[in-house]
């Protein structure tokens, strides 16, 4: 493929914009100002990989020639081949780089995520596994310098949680968190085994890009909101107060309740954050569907009726079944060390749009 005009193509693009933000009105919508921002953003990083490339590209070609004009065993054709392996690999990285750069970002990449985790089967151990995955996100989240908002959760007798619900605010935060969607295994001892036999748990993990009103409608007349007091331990102000909201969305059936704040009116906005990410969810699934058949796999879609990754703690084993990848570091992994399966699933997907791409 012949890149140099994707190259002049973004250089010119990048050109537009930085004129187009240097004008102050542009900021009177900050909508548009904030999509502008991040295309300028990802351009400057495409730009500046074209460069090299381009720089990578001439090299390479003087250093072959050089090479054709000295003698094999010269010190000088020595140093042109190794010159030249260096300048072939950076290359590589830089025209694969260029050409994902190609493919059209997602719009929800950059929005803030809410985080569903639900315990399936397993009982006990499937709620303590839902408990060390919010902990595994957590500690992500941190090392990533994002914010976490609990928005609800059920605890379970051992510590673990039926199912919580928290969001996660920051940078490229549902970029890199979708493909965490699916149901993830567990396979160890659990705690409250005498036998010291392994039991295999799940969880069902549900990644949802934050909507925005203009994306979702939501009538008045289409939901039913009702108010409770919150259940829990012990005599805190949350749960003595009828501060929990549920939401019903009549059309679709959906049911968001959110009992996290003492605060009623805060809890109704939190419940209508979570309802309108799941009815995007929802929304894009469907427009996933009518281009499912094109494709022989799909990653990061939010398809939860299947298996994606293994834990298996007896033998140190993450295995992402999507990519057949598999790391030998669950210890590190589990501590929220997530980028060694995050990274090769973001460049598996981006192939796979590049191959769609082009036909």
């Amino acid at each position: 493929m012949d890149l140099k005009p994707h190259i002049e193509r973004f250089r010119k693009r990048f050109a537009e914009l930085e004129s187009l933000l240097s004008d102050p009105r542009v900021f009177d919508n900050p909508q548009s100002a904030q999509e502008w921002s991040r295309e300028y953003a990802r351009l400057k990083e495409l730009v500046a990989a074209g460069a090299a490339y381009l720089k990578a590209v001439a090299d390479l070609e003087e250093n072959r020639a050089l090479l054709k004009t000295e003698l094999p065993d010269s010190e000088l054709a020595q140093l042109a081949r190794d010159e030249i392996t260096r300048l072939e690999a950076d290359g590589t990285i830089l025209a694969r780089r260029i050409q994902f750069g190609l493919v059209p970002p997602d719009p929800t990449d950059s929005r803030n995520t809410i985080v569903e985790i639900r315990a399936g089967a397993g009982g006990s151990e499937s709620a303590l596994f839902a408990a060390d995955l919010y902990r595994m996100y957590c500690r992500y989240a941190e090392a990533r310098g994002w914010k976490i908002e609990t928005l609800d959760s059920n605890p379970s007798d051992l510590g673990g949680f039926r199912e919580i619900i928290f969001q996660i605010n920051g940078t490229d935060v549902f970029k890199r968190l979708k493909y965490e969607s699916g149901v993830h295994r567990v396979q160890r001892v659990p705690a409250t085994e005498a036998q010291g036999r392994i039991h295999t748990s799940t969880c069902t993990v549900a990644v949802l890009p934050e909507a925005q009103e203009v994306e979702v409608e939501i009538r008045p007349d289409d939901i039913e909101v009702s108010v409770c007091r919150a259940s829990g331990k012990g005599g805190q102000g949350v749960n003595t107060t009828d501060s929990a909201v549920q939401i019903q969305h009549k059309p679709s059936g959906l049911t968001v309740r959110i009992a996290d704040e003492r605060s009623q009116i805060k809890n109704r906005a939190k419940a209508m954050t979570v309802l309108r990410s799941r009815l995007l969810e929802i929304k894009v699934a469907e427009e996933n569907a009518k281009y499912a058949a094109h494709r022989k796999e799909q990653v990061g879609t939010g398809e939860r009726n299947e298996k994606i990754r293994t834990y298996n703690f007896p033998q140190n084993r993450v295995t992402d079944h999507r990519i057949e990848v598999t790391l030998y570091n669950l210890s590190v992994f589990i501590d929220g060390d997530l980028d060694g399966l995050i990274d090769p699933l973001m460049t598996h997907d981006m192939e796979e749009r590049l191959k769609a791409l082009n036909g």
